[in-house]
């Protein structure tokens, strides 16, 4: 068995450990996330029935996925990095969810790319969760109007992302994006990475972006 298989598995089996001391059956869809990695450590995990792959550069994700995407047309891409707005048309013809919506600018930009392309994707909005200056994400205070400038534009928003602060526990910010979440009535939560999944379990995530932890270390 590929290493790539028995670490997701084994991931597979701690999150349905943690699902049951929490009495519920919620299973989060893990986005493994491929980012840097060739395309022969991936192979495994689609061989195996994987779908959600992640990627964080759109460039790279057409040049590694265009042809697998052909012939496995179930396969979903998610985009987890920052999108620029010149970037747009592209991200849209290979990725099926954008995790980093932003600003009004860039949501405006995905609603006339899928006018253009006759493309809906679905969208999580980012929230910079801990007020940290050097990160992607909406303010807080802002979320609320950039959500309703979405649904102006009937984007289909699913749910909220975060990242938060990596000197910090996360479990408090996980918190907080999850009542985010309810109270703009939303569905999903895109939290929780290699090294604090579990705590999103915790906190209801429906969508884990796990990427060292299955492929190994990137080199």
């Amino acid at each position: 068995m590929h290493d790539s298989i028995k670490r997701y598995e084994n991931i597979v089996s701690l999150i349905l450990s943690k699902l049951e001391e929490y009495k519920t059956n919620k299973k989060p869809k893990i986005i493994a996330v491929s980012k840097t990695f060739n395309i022969e450590k991936i192979i495994p995990l689609i061989d195996i029935g994987h779908l959600d792959f992640g990627e964080n550069k759109v460039q790279e994700a057409i040049d590694k996925w265009s042809k697998i995407k052909l012939e496995k047309p179930e396969i979903k891409l998610h985009l987890i990095g920052k999108l620029q707005s010149n970037k747009v048309k592209f991200a849209l013809k290979i990725f099926d969810y954008i995790h980093s919506v932003d600003s009004e600018k860039l949501a405006k930009k995905i609603f006339d790319e899928q006018l253009k392309q006759n493309k809906k994707v679905k969208l999580f909005i980012q929230i910079n969760i801990g007020d940290e200056e050097q990160k992607s994400g909406i303010n807080k205070d802002q979320l609320e109007n950039l959500y309703n400038y979405c649904r102006k534009l009937k984007l289909d928003v699913v749910g909220l992302m975060c990242i938060p602060p990596a000197s910090e526990n996360p479990e408090k910010y996980f918190r907080e994006t999850n009542f985010l979440k309810k109270k703009l009535n939303l569905s999903e939560l895109s939290m929780g990475m290699s090294s604090d999944y579990l705590k999103a379990v915790e906190n209801s995530s429906t969508y884990l972006r796990i990427g060292s932890s299955i492929f190994g270390n990137r080199g």
